[in-house]
């Protein structure tokens, strides 16, 4: 058993390594950490939903992202993402988020996923038809679509919830000889931090791009930063991820 004074030190030193984090991430920069280097001949881009659903003015969750989105102009900072990625030659990866008919029989639903379900984000026709996604919720965003296209970009299988644990992102990005990831997309403080998590999880090194993310609020957005620059390895402007790739 620890006694009283062990308890409170252990507290008082916890409340310090909280201070210490916060105090970070009030200064992050796009410099990556002492020791770190990414090798641009093993790091490629990567965008989570860049779907109509979050990104056009017509989209499910266009309301919620909105003020966000267009604060930090998300939508062109993504745009720059993928263009620097094609004239550059890096490579480029989407992880598309997709609902089929299927999983309209999931028996138990959290509070976020309850409400894409109820506004109907993400549906196409089933795993094996997608005939009918174009202009839907769930299709590539229109100015991004030519490059998505392109036949180069790896599409990778729907992640289903938040995280790439239920797609083959990882296996996609070992094939490819990738080892770390330059990552913006939506939501910055759902599937875009979940994304991050688990590629960290997985031994991929990952820089979030915090201007080309989008979030559901001030207050998510500022919760997503917070925790990128606790778990990422660098947190980057679009300008200094453009001139990485240069």
């Amino acid at each position: 058993m620890f006694g009283l004074k062990s308890s409170q030190k252990s507290c008082a030193v916890a409340l310090m390594m909280f201070g210490a984090m916060l105090a970070f991430a009030g200064r992050a920069t796009a410099e990556p950490p002492a020791g770190f280097r990414p090798d641009p001949a093993r790091t490629a881009v990567l965008i989570t939903d860049p779907q109509n659903d979050f990104m056009s003015e017509k989209g499910a969750a266009w309301g919620l992202v909105m003020g966000n989105v267009e604060r930090l102009h998300t939508r062109e900072n993504i745009a720059k993402l993928i263009t620097t990625a094609k004239s550059e030659s890096v490579p480029l990866f989407v992880s598309p988020h997709y609902y089929f008919p299927q999983d309209g029989g999931w028996q138990a639903r959290g509070p976020i996923q309850q409400t894409l379900h109820d506004i109907h984000m993400f549906e196409v026709a089933g795993p094996v038809d997608y005939s009918k996604i174009a202009g839907t919720g769930a299709d590539f965003y229109g100015p991004l679509k030519p490059a998505i296209l392109d036949g180069d970009t790896v599409i990778v299988s729907p992640h289903k919830i938040y995280g790439p644990e239920s797609n083959d992102l990882a296996m996609q990005l070992r094939k490819h000889g990738i080892d770390t990831v330059v990552m913006g997309g939506f939501a910055a403080n759902l599937c875009t931090d979940s994304h991050m998590r688990e590629l960290i999880e997985q031994g991929f090194n990952v820089v979030m791009v915090k201007d080309a993310v989008g979030a559901p609020g001030e207050e998510a957005y500022n919760a997503a930063v917070l925790n990128y620059s606790m778990i990422a390895n660098a947190v980057w402007t679009t300008d200094e991820a453009v001139a990485f790739f240069k």
